[in-house]
Protein backbone atom coordinates (compact mmCIF):
# COMPACT_ATOMS: atom_id res chain seq x y z
CA UNK A 1 0.00 0.00 0.00
CA UNK A 2 2.96 2.35 -0.20
CA UNK A 3 3.53 4.96 -2.91
CA UNK A 4 7.29 4.88 -3.16
CA UNK A 5 8.30 7.36 -5.84
CA UNK A 6 11.93 7.69 -4.77
CA UNK A 7 13.04 4.66 -6.80
CA UNK A 8 14.88 6.98 -9.19
CA UNK A 9 16.92 8.35 -6.27
CA UNK A 10 17.67 4.84 -5.02
CA UNK A 11 18.99 3.65 -8.39
CA UNK A 12 21.02 6.80 -9.01
CA UNK A 13 22.53 6.84 -5.52
CA UNK A 14 23.30 3.13 -5.81
CA UNK A 15 25.04 3.52 -9.17
CA UNK A 16 27.23 6.32 -7.82
CA UNK A 17 28.03 4.44 -4.61
CA UNK A 18 28.85 1.35 -6.66
CA UNK A 19 31.33 3.43 -8.67
CA UNK A 20 32.92 4.73 -5.47
CA UNK A 21 33.13 1.22 -4.01
CA UNK A 22 34.73 -0.14 -7.17
CA UNK A 23 37.14 2.80 -7.37
CA UNK A 24 38.31 2.23 -3.79
CA UNK A 25 38.79 -1.55 -4.00
CA UNK A 26 38.82 -2.51 -7.69
CA UNK A 27 36.24 -5.17 -6.76
CA UNK A 28 32.90 -5.67 -8.49
CA UNK A 29 31.50 -7.42 -5.42
CA UNK A 30 32.39 -4.51 -3.14
CA UNK A 31 30.93 -2.11 -5.71
CA UNK A 32 27.64 -4.04 -5.66
CA UNK A 33 27.64 -4.05 -1.84
CA UNK A 34 28.17 -0.28 -1.82
CA UNK A 35 25.29 0.05 -4.30
CA UNK A 36 22.91 -2.07 -2.20
CA UNK A 37 23.91 -0.14 0.91
CA UNK A 38 23.12 3.19 -0.76
CA UNK A 39 19.73 1.94 -1.96
CA UNK A 40 18.94 0.72 1.54
CA UNK A 41 19.93 4.04 3.15
CA UNK A 42 17.74 6.06 0.78
CA UNK A 43 14.85 3.65 1.28
CA UNK A 44 15.25 3.98 5.06
CA UNK A 45 14.80 7.75 4.77
CA UNK A 46 11.68 7.26 2.60
CA UNK A 47 10.24 4.58 4.87
CA UNK A 48 10.80 6.33 8.20
CA UNK A 49 9.73 9.77 7.00
CA UNK A 50 6.52 8.35 5.52
CA UNK A 51 5.62 5.54 7.92
CA UNK A 52 7.12 6.62 11.23
CA UNK A 53 7.06 10.43 11.19
CA UNK A 54 3.93 10.57 9.00
CA UNK A 55 5.41 13.03 6.50
CA UNK A 56 3.62 13.18 3.15
CA UNK A 57 5.16 10.31 1.15
CA UNK A 58 4.84 12.10 -2.20
CA UNK A 59 6.74 15.13 -0.91
CA UNK A 60 9.35 12.85 0.67
CA UNK A 61 9.85 10.93 -2.58
CA UNK A 62 10.14 14.02 -4.75
CA UNK A 63 12.53 15.64 -2.29
CA UNK A 64 14.74 12.56 -2.24
CA UNK A 65 14.86 12.43 -6.05
CA UNK A 66 16.01 16.05 -6.23
CA UNK A 67 18.34 15.80 -3.23
CA UNK A 68 20.16 12.67 -4.43
CA UNK A 69 20.55 14.11 -7.94
CA UNK A 70 22.13 17.28 -6.52
CA UNK A 71 24.27 15.42 -3.98
CA UNK A 72 25.60 12.97 -6.56
CA UNK A 73 26.38 15.82 -8.96
CA UNK A 74 28.34 17.61 -6.24
CA UNK A 75 30.28 14.52 -5.15
CA UNK A 76 30.97 13.42 -8.71
CA UNK A 77 32.87 16.61 -9.43
CA UNK A 78 35.23 16.03 -6.50
CA UNK A 79 35.55 12.24 -6.30
CA UNK A 80 35.47 11.30 -10.01
CA UNK A 81 35.24 7.53 -9.38
CA UNK A 82 36.56 5.16 -12.05
CA UNK A 83 34.82 1.86 -12.79
CA UNK A 84 34.37 -0.68 -15.56
CA UNK A 85 32.03 -3.45 -16.66
CA UNK A 86 32.34 -6.72 -14.74
CA UNK A 87 33.78 -9.90 -16.22
CA UNK A 88 31.57 -11.66 -18.74
CA UNK A 89 30.25 -15.06 -17.70
CA UNK A 90 29.15 -17.56 -20.33
CA UNK A 91 26.89 -20.39 -19.21
CA UNK A 92 27.54 -23.55 -21.26
CA UNK A 93 24.68 -24.95 -23.34
CA UNK A 94 22.23 -22.20 -22.30
CA UNK A 95 24.30 -19.58 -24.13
CA UNK A 96 23.91 -21.61 -27.35
CA UNK A 97 20.12 -21.27 -27.42
CA UNK A 98 19.16 -19.47 -30.67
CA UNK A 99 18.20 -15.77 -30.42
CA UNK A 100 18.02 -15.50 -26.63
CA UNK A 101 21.01 -17.58 -25.50
CA UNK A 102 23.64 -14.88 -25.92
CA UNK A 103 21.36 -12.14 -24.59
CA UNK A 104 20.51 -13.99 -21.37
CA UNK A 105 23.41 -16.32 -20.66
CA UNK A 106 26.52 -14.62 -22.03
CA UNK A 107 26.64 -11.37 -20.12
CA UNK A 108 28.51 -9.56 -17.35
CA UNK A 109 28.02 -11.72 -14.28
CA UNK A 110 25.95 -9.29 -12.13
CA UNK A 111 22.96 -9.89 -14.42
CA UNK A 112 22.64 -13.42 -13.04
CA UNK A 113 21.66 -11.97 -9.66
CA UNK A 114 18.34 -11.04 -11.30
CA UNK A 115 17.03 -14.60 -11.40
CA UNK A 116 17.31 -15.39 -7.67
CA UNK A 117 16.02 -11.88 -6.87
CA UNK A 118 12.79 -12.59 -8.77
CA UNK A 119 12.37 -15.87 -6.90
CA UNK A 120 13.06 -14.24 -3.52
CA UNK A 121 10.52 -11.49 -4.26
CA UNK A 122 7.87 -14.03 -5.25
CA UNK A 123 8.59 -16.24 -2.23
CA UNK A 124 8.47 -13.33 0.22
CA UNK A 125 5.21 -11.93 -1.13
CA UNK A 126 3.22 -15.08 -1.70
CA UNK A 127 4.74 -17.89 0.38
CA UNK A 128 5.51 -16.33 3.77
CA UNK A 129 3.52 -14.90 6.66
CA UNK A 130 5.42 -11.65 6.17
CA UNK A 131 4.13 -11.38 2.60
CA UNK A 132 0.56 -12.06 3.70
CA UNK A 133 0.80 -9.33 6.33
CA UNK A 134 2.43 -6.90 3.87
CA UNK A 135 -0.35 -7.44 1.33
CA UNK A 136 -2.97 -7.09 4.05
CA UNK A 137 -1.41 -3.76 5.04
CA UNK A 138 -2.06 -2.50 1.53
CA UNK A 139 -5.57 -3.88 1.18
CA UNK A 140 -7.17 -3.28 4.58
CA UNK A 141 -4.83 -1.78 7.19
CA UNK A 142 -7.64 -1.35 9.72
CA UNK A 143 -8.48 -5.06 9.74
CA UNK A 144 -4.79 -5.94 9.69
CA UNK A 145 -4.21 -3.84 12.82
CA UNK A 146 -7.14 -5.57 14.49
CA UNK A 147 -5.39 -8.91 13.98
CA UNK A 148 -2.15 -7.61 15.53
CA UNK A 149 -0.31 -7.00 12.23
CA UNK A 150 2.24 -4.16 12.68
CA UNK A 151 1.06 -2.30 9.57
CA UNK A 152 3.52 0.60 9.61
CA UNK A 153 6.43 -1.75 10.29
CA UNK A 154 5.46 -3.99 7.36
CA UNK A 155 5.18 -0.96 5.09
CA UNK A 156 8.62 0.24 6.13
CA UNK A 157 10.05 -3.22 5.56
CA UNK A 158 8.50 -3.38 2.08
CA UNK A 159 10.26 -0.13 1.19
CA UNK A 160 13.54 -1.51 2.60
CA UNK A 161 13.23 -4.48 0.26
CA UNK A 162 12.57 -2.07 -2.59
CA UNK A 163 15.73 -0.17 -1.60
CA UNK A 164 17.82 -3.36 -1.67
CA UNK A 165 16.42 -4.30 -5.10
CA UNK A 166 16.87 -0.79 -6.49
CA UNK A 167 20.39 -0.71 -5.07
CA UNK A 168 21.21 -3.94 -6.86
CA UNK A 169 19.74 -2.56 -10.07
CA UNK A 170 21.87 0.59 -9.80
CA UNK A 171 24.94 -1.56 -9.24
CA UNK A 172 24.09 -3.71 -12.25
CA UNK A 173 23.41 -0.65 -14.41
CA UNK A 174 26.91 0.63 -13.65
CA UNK A 175 28.97 -2.57 -13.42
CA UNK A 176 26.98 -4.82 -15.74
CA UNK A 177 25.89 -2.46 -18.50
CA UNK A 178 27.52 0.96 -18.74
CA UNK A 179 30.84 0.64 -16.94
CA UNK A 180 31.30 4.35 -16.26
CA UNK A 181 29.23 6.57 -14.00
CA UNK A 182 27.54 9.60 -15.51
CA UNK A 183 24.97 11.87 -13.90
CA UNK A 184 22.29 10.84 -16.42
CA UNK A 185 23.02 7.11 -16.16
CA UNK A 186 19.53 6.28 -14.86
CA UNK A 187 17.68 8.58 -17.25
CA UNK A 188 14.21 8.30 -15.72
CA UNK A 189 14.13 4.50 -15.50
CA UNK A 190 13.08 4.74 -11.87
CA UNK A 191 9.84 6.36 -13.00
CA UNK A 192 9.39 3.74 -15.73
CA UNK A 193 9.59 1.16 -12.94
CA UNK A 194 6.51 2.75 -11.36
CA UNK A 195 4.75 2.69 -14.71
CA UNK A 196 5.59 -1.01 -15.09
CA UNK A 197 4.03 -1.74 -11.69
CA UNK A 198 0.85 0.13 -12.65
CA UNK A 199 0.75 -1.60 -16.04
CA UNK A 200 1.18 -4.95 -14.31
CA UNK A 201 -1.72 -4.39 -11.97
CA UNK A 202 0.49 -4.36 -8.84
CA UNK A 203 1.32 -8.04 -9.39
CA UNK A 204 4.83 -9.44 -9.71
CA UNK A 205 4.31 -11.23 -13.03
CA UNK A 206 2.54 -8.19 -14.47
CA UNK A 207 5.36 -5.88 -13.40
CA UNK A 208 7.89 -8.27 -14.97
CA UNK A 209 5.92 -8.14 -18.23
CA UNK A 210 5.85 -4.34 -18.07
CA UNK A 211 9.62 -4.21 -17.51
CA UNK A 212 10.15 -6.59 -20.44
CA UNK A 213 8.06 -4.37 -22.73
CA UNK A 214 9.88 -1.20 -21.71
CA UNK A 215 13.21 -3.01 -22.03
CA UNK A 216 12.28 -4.10 -25.55
CA UNK A 217 11.38 -0.52 -26.48
CA UNK A 218 14.70 0.76 -25.08
CA UNK A 219 16.62 -1.91 -27.00
CA UNK A 220 14.66 -1.07 -30.16
CA UNK A 221 15.63 2.58 -29.73
CA UNK A 222 19.31 1.64 -29.51
CA UNK A 223 19.26 -0.88 -32.35
CA UNK A 224 17.70 1.32 -35.04
CA UNK A 225 20.71 3.68 -35.47
CA UNK A 226 23.03 0.65 -35.55
CA UNK A 227 21.00 -0.73 -38.45
CA UNK A 228 21.48 2.62 -40.24
CA UNK A 229 17.86 3.74 -39.97
CA UNK A 230 17.72 7.53 -39.86
CA UNK A 231 15.13 8.61 -37.30
CA UNK A 232 14.98 11.82 -35.32
CA UNK A 233 17.31 11.38 -32.31
CA UNK A 234 15.04 13.30 -29.92
CA UNK A 235 12.08 11.14 -30.91
CA UNK A 236 14.10 7.97 -30.30
CA UNK A 237 15.20 9.23 -26.88
CA UNK A 238 11.58 9.96 -25.95
CA UNK A 239 10.27 6.62 -27.27
CA UNK A 240 10.33 4.66 -23.96
CA UNK A 241 8.44 7.48 -22.22
CA UNK A 242 5.89 7.78 -25.04
CA UNK A 243 5.25 4.05 -24.81
CA UNK A 244 4.95 4.39 -21.03
CA UNK A 245 2.25 7.06 -21.36
CA UNK A 246 0.41 5.08 -24.06
CA UNK A 247 0.36 1.83 -22.05
CA UNK A 248 -0.77 3.54 -18.85
CA UNK A 249 -3.57 5.25 -20.78
CA UNK A 250 -4.63 1.92 -22.30
CA UNK A 251 -4.60 0.20 -18.91
CA UNK A 252 -6.53 3.04 -17.25
CA UNK A 253 -9.18 2.99 -19.99
CA UNK A 254 -9.39 -0.72 -20.70
CA UNK A 255 -9.89 -2.36 -17.32
CA UNK A 256 -10.56 -1.70 -13.70
CA UNK A 257 -7.64 -0.62 -11.58
CA UNK A 258 -6.26 -3.50 -9.52
CA UNK A 259 -4.23 -1.36 -7.18
CA UNK A 260 -4.20 -2.12 -3.44
CA UNK A 261 -7.37 -0.79 -1.85
CA UNK A 262 -5.44 1.34 0.64
CA UNK A 263 -2.73 2.49 -1.78
CA UNK A 264 -0.95 5.56 -0.47
CA UNK A 265 -3.10 5.50 2.65
CA UNK A 266 -6.32 6.25 0.76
Amino acid sequence: GTMNISVEAMILGAAFSGAVGYDLTNSTIVGLLFAVGAGLIISAVQANMSYRLNVNQFVTGLTLNVLVLALVGFLLASLKPVSKIATELKIPLLSDIPLVGGALFEQAWPIYLLFPLIFVGWWLLYKTRWGLEARAAGENPTSAKATAVPVLKRQRQAIYFCGISAGLSGGYLLLGQVGRFEINIVGGQGFIVLAAVIFGGWKLRGAMLGCAIFGFVTAFRLILPALDYRINAELLAALPFLVTIALIAIVAHGRKATQPAALGGF
